[in-house]
């Protein structure tokens, strides 16, 4: 892949081997370089082993300033519950008309909910919704009769986290145009989830490496053992 001048130039400026968190989350939003108001993204590589069921890493965390995106949340519901989503602010909400207009080809949606009852027809849905990680899992609080907590947590900034089949966690903290401490405030909150989410299981170093990033620019690295202070 070409590498642009611009990036070339981005990475000239990152002095450091490793970064506090408050000086790395300054130098991402010195370095981006773009027209448009980039996404700024964590990578966090743990010492798990993501092939061992009892190593996975996964959860979902309320981002305290949001991801700075307009979430586009699709609901499956029927009865009150389509009452109960539309006045939680859903974007989207059906049953059967839904599974037929995505099974042709429709995902102008960013996140899912489902009743549990509606399962048997959004289950038709799994090899489109799966690897784009949008099918409902009760395991993160998607599929659940609490439409409107899981319509709302998702308007409001709840991401998903899960480690890759390299034991890589990426995951959104904001945009470039957030304040330096609304991008901290992010990231010591997603931080903390993912440290409290380490499997008994895993042995020595949990968090392995640390990097921020927006959208177009160069990672910095950040010191994993260094302590997150939001003044």
């Amino acid at each position: 892949m070409k590498i642009g001048k611009k990036h070339v130039e981005a990475k000239k400026k990152i002095a450091k081997d490793v970064y506090k968190p408050e000086e790395a989350i300054k130098l991402v939003k010195d370095l981006a370089y773009a027209k448009f108001d980039e996404t700024v993204e964590a990578h966090f590589r743990l010492g798990v082993d993501p092939k061992q069921a009892d190593q996975q890493v996964r959860g979902v965390a309320i981002l305290p300033n949001g991801t700075g995106k307009n979430i586009r949340v699709l609901v499956f519901a029927q009865g009150e519950k389509v009452q109960e989503a539309k006045e939680a602010g859903a974007d989207f909400i059906g049953g059967d008309e839904m599974v037929e207009k995505i099974q042709k080809g429709w995902l102008d949606f960013d996140a899912v909910v489902s009743t549990p009852d509606m399962m048997s027809k959004v289950g038709k849905l799994g090899r489109i919704l799966g690897p784009r990680r949008l099918m409902p899992n009760p395991k993160v609080g998607t599929v659940t009769f609490e439409v409107a907590k899981a319509v709302k947590d998702l308007k409001a900034g709840r991401v998903e986290y899960r480690t890759d089949k390299y034991g890589i966690i990426h995951v959104i903290i904001g945009k470039i145009s957030f304040s330096e401490k609304q991008l901290l405030e992010n990231y010591a909150t997603i931080l903390d989830e993912i440290s409290r989410a380490k499997p008994s299981a895993a042995k020595g170093r949990y968090l392995r490496d640390i990097t921020l990033a927006s959208t177009m620019g160069p990672g910095v690295r950040v010191d994993p053992m260094a302590s997150t202070t939001v003044a």
